[in-house]
């Protein structure tokens, strides 16, 4: 077939006026080795070329911190709708800035990228002989590629290769902000080139990007694949390259060094600093992708986002990020979301509320979701069916519940409209871990779109799915505490996390117009100038205190690593001192209840076997363990580890 396909280039090409090649692995052979490889390469000659000029530089955090970019950059893009491309350019001068290195250096560091694909790539001599004859023949040769690279370093790489006069124009999704596997690259090119789609063919090896969705467009291919086993080398590669890397980080972590820390406060600063910190540069990360795309607003979701935007905001001082996106603290909470997915009559909510008030009445659901007091009949008092609640609030009782629904679910389109003015895509910032709120907003808000990006993300509501694609875990993605991933600690107790960035006001519950037709809720003022995070927060006050010395995200990285042991070791095996630190006390079960449970409930201390069965409950069962069982605590809490890994390992066998 590869043979067919390049024996037809050299023959006459009837009606055709314009050639486009596709150019990484197709014009430009990649040789067998991964981009992994490839860019740990570049880190290495850097790291060299910055100790010459007197910078401390380490080729696996400068390697760590460019994938991080470049890992954050890319989401952004494909949750906003993939229709741009991200840039070299971009993602180095993202790494600079973390680093705290001078952006003189930028292309610099891009030269090396390319000296390392020259010797990375092989020319295509068939295919370019093929198309010398056809440029000879009258007809204009171009190339197109769906790369980071700018039209100017595929030409430089191209003519290494090829010698210069084989291409006419080259086309780059980095310079032109569009794909070729959106289809929105060629169409770019076909104006450009001032073509008909039946008067251009197109060459490349990708299914997709370069057969596909050319042809639905009009236009002619020619497919020259990769071969099979090519793919699986370099895969292989790949995974070898960044299986190093774990084991380098590892066995630098292996007797890590804790600071000590004798108080919440700076439990908070050596513990919660380094972790919360790195947390904000993920976040950073990813909104200057979005801010680069336009038409984005960044909102801070009361109340865990309040905390968040705190640290947020010291840390781009402090490092100096630049960030000119809009961003505001925003009232909103699962029930304010709830609201407008109930009015839409979206079954997303019925997820929601069923789940919420399982045990509950048909009253108690109206009173939470409408936020009055209501005269209803005896049949509101049933328990809750969520399969008949729509019907319920459109008879004559349930009105003046939707009523009022509608009347708050106004109030928050106008704060909405009052924060963000016209923007259409809304980036939520929260701790996690579901998604509820921009599930149930995306239901009843279409007309904007919604995404989220969250400490972590994790399906323990045992849910639809379907939004996860708009909603990112910066820190975590898994629905299960994996002991071998030290980050998913977090989801053997959660609580800490979410009670780290929370201000000590209410949940919103109701929104009201103020005299001067501004919108305001019950939790207070919230706005970023005005609201404290840390008001009787020991453990974000030292958080803020690791934020006003540190000197770059490069020492937060490094810092993170350890700080993620010692919290590992907090949660899993708590001392005496870490259940102080660690306590959170009641947490409020909110969604318009006054109703709150205790992370640690007190249990009955007599009988070994009740208390054992009791553990089960425990919102923070290691916690609840090193306290009712401390002279047996060293057996029991590393059964409990050993059923975690077993528990893993049968998910991953039987999903």
């Amino acid at each position: 077939m590869l043979r067919q396909n390049l024996d037809l280039l050299c023959s006459p090409l009837n009606g055709i006026g314009l050639i486009s090649t596709d150019v990484f692995d197709t014009l430009l052979l990649r040789r067998l080795k991964s981009q992994r490889s490839r860019i740990m390469e570049a880190e290495r000659r850097f790291a060299r070329l910055l100790k010459q000029q007197g910078f401390p530089a380490n080729a696996e955090e400068l390697c760590r911190v460019r994938l991080l970019a470049e890992k954050f950059a890319y989401r952004a893009l494909n949750v906003g709708g993939g229709g741009g491309e991200v840039r070299l350019l971009d993602i180095v001068a993202r790494q600079l800035a973390i680093l705290g290195l001078p952006p003189e250096l930028l292309h610099r560091r891009i030269g090396l990228e390319t000296d390392i694909e020259k010797t990375s790539l092989s020319a295509n001599g068939r295919l370019a002989i093929a198309l010398r004859q056809q440029r000879q023949a009258g007809i204009r040769i171009i190339a197109i590629s769906d790369t980071c690279l700018q039209a100017s370093q595929l030409c430089e790489l191209i003519d290494h290769f090829h010698g210069p006069g084989l291409i006419d124009e080259i086309y780059s999704s980095a310079d032109v902000g569009a794909s070729k596997r959106s289809g929105q690259l060629f169409s770019a090119v076909l104006r450009a080139e001032n073509i008909s789609p039946s008067e251009m063919l197109h060459i490349g090896d990708d299914q997709i990007a370069d057969q596909a969705v050319p042809r639905k467009l009009g236009i002619h291919t020619v497919h020259i694949p990769t071969s099979r086993i090519r793919r699986y080398v370099m895969r292989a590669d790949g995974a070898r390259s960044a299986a190093l890397r774990t084991v380098r980080r590892r066995l630098a972590l292996s007797r890590p060094a804790f600071c000590a820390a004798n108080d919440r406060n700076s439990f908070g600063r050596e513990v919660f600093g380094p972790i919360a910190a790195q947390f904000c540069l993920f976040i950073w990360l990813y909104a200057t992708q979005a801010q680069a795309q336009g038409d984005y607003a960044l909102a801070f979701c009361a109340r865990g986002g309040i905390g968040i935007r705190q640290v947020f905001e010291a840390l781009l001082a402090r490092l100096q990020l630049p960030l000119e996106i809009l961003r505001e603290n925003i009232l909103v909470s699962r029930l304010v979301a709830a609201r407008t997915a109930l009015e839409t009559r979206n079954r997303a909510v019925l997820d929601e509320l069923g789940r919420e008030f399982a045990k509950s009445s048909f009253a108690q659901v109206a009173h939470a979701m409408g936020g009055g007091t209501y005269e209803l009949p005896p049949e509101w008092d049933a328990t809750f069916a969520p399969a008949h609640f729509f019907d319920m609030l459109t008879s004559p009782c349930g009105l003046q519940v939707l009523d009022d629904v509608v009347r708050q679910n106004h109030l928050f389109k106008r704060h909405l409209d009052t924060v963000f003015g016209p923007a259409r895509r809304i980036i939520l910032c929260d701790t996690g871990l579901y998604g509820s709120t921009q599930r149930l907003l995306a239901a009843g808000l279409p007309e904007r779109h919604f995404e989220t990006i969250q400490f972590a993300r994790c399906n323990y509501k045992r849910l639809s799915e379907d939004h996860f694609p708009d909603v990112t875990g910066l820190v975590v993605e898994a629905n299960l505490y994996n002991p071998l991933r030290i980050e998913t600690v977090v989801l053997r107790y959660w609580h800490i996390i979410e009670s780290l960035f929370e201000p000590a006001i209410p949940s919103v519950r109701h929104l009201r117009e103020r005299e001067d037709g501004t919108v305001s809720g019950n939790a207070g003022p919230i706005a970023h100038d005005v609201i404290d995070a840390t008001a009787g927060n020991d453990l974000l006050s030292g958080v803020l205190d690791y934020i006003a010395c540190v000197e770059s995200g490069g020492q937060v990285m490094q810092q993170a690593d350890v700080a993620w042991l010692r919290l590992k070791r907090a949660i899993t095996n708590p001392s005496a001192f870490d259940m102080v630190a660690l306590g959170v006390g009641a947490r409020s079960i909110d969604f318009g209840r006054s109703e709150s449970i205790h992370v640690l409930a007190q249990t009955d201390r007599t009988g070994l076997a009740t208390r054992l069965k009791t553990t089960k409950s425990q919102l923070w069962r290691e916690g609840a363990i090193a306290r009712d069982f401390p002279h047996i605590k060293f057996a029991l809490l590393p059964a409990l580890e050993v059923a975690h890994i077993a528990r893993g390992v049968s998910a991953r066998l039987y999903r």
